[in-house]
């Protein structure tokens, strides 16, 4: 596992590389303005919550639906690419990592509420073509084995970077980056708690690889909007059990 994760952080340092605060107040002062805002932020999911929209009505085939579900089973052509990707106004580890237009603005929202609370998170990787994903696990199968290779990296055509809607996350310092130990980092545990309230899931959890089909990647969330992202939260499963889209 260890040796998975350690190719991770050095070949997909350059996942962005394609088509693509200082407070002057008291810390009571700081800590009151945080409550209050992340408070407003819950009020907005509690109330979303109330008109919660069916999962059997939500498009999870289409590839450009927000709510699409990638995995080894449902695969993205090798042509797709989203028409409305925009770069993040974030701090990024590489000039280019775009995604999403929505995405990226829940994205840039999360940052700031992060910068709040003292985290410097940084966008490590966002949308990534076919093309590349396939010079990527290519690379892993060349070093480690296929088998092996398609427990920590997507197939092309197999990865929630392809539709712009998914974000490895890490901080400027780049502690635990793209490591399982980024799961006990602030950041991870921030980002484990908090990125629900702005319409992100991480995506494959802990012990959950026979549903997922990957390890752990505290790092990895996905986009899937506010109010979703509070009911598969506050669920604690997968995509995949939640929606009950295992086939």
């Amino acid at each position: 596992m260890k040796k998975f994760l350690l190719i991770l952080l050095s070949i997909m340092l350059i996942g962005c590389g394609t088509k693509t605060e200082s407070h002057d107040e008291s810390k009571e002062d700081i800590n009151k303005e945080e409550e209050s805002e992340m408070s407003e932020t819950t009020q907005v999911v509690d109330e979303e919550k109330s008109e919660e929209i069916p999962a059997e009505i939500l498009d999870f085939e289409d590839f450009n639906s927000i709510h699409v579900i990638i995995n080894k089973k449902h695969e993205l052509p090798e042509d797709y690419e989203p028409e409305d990707l925009v770069e993040p106004e974030v701090k990024k580890i590489r000039e280019s990592c775009p995604m999403r237009e929505e995405a990226a603005q829940a994205l840039k929202e999360m940052f700031e509420a992060a910068a709040k609370d003292g985290l410097d998170l940084m966008l490590v990787s966002g949308y990534r073509s076919y093309s590349y994903q396939k010079g990527l696990f290519d690379n892993y199968v060349a070093r480690d084995g296929e088998e092996a290779a398609n427990r920590y990296s997507a197939r092309p055509g197999q990865s929630e970077h392809q539709t712009g809607l998914a974000a490895d996350l890490g901080t400027s310092d780049q502690a635990c980056l793209l490591m399982g130990c980024f799961k006990d980092t602030e950041a991870g545990k921030w980002l484990a708690e908090n990125s629900y309230l702005f319409g992100f899931v991480l995506r494959y959890p802990e012990e959950k690889e026979e549903v997922t089909g990957y390890i752990y990647e505290p790092w990895h969330f996905r986009y899937i909007g506010l109010e979703q992202a509070y009911l598969v939260h506050e669920s604690g499963l997968t995509l995949e059990e939640y929606y009950d889209y295992m086939d």
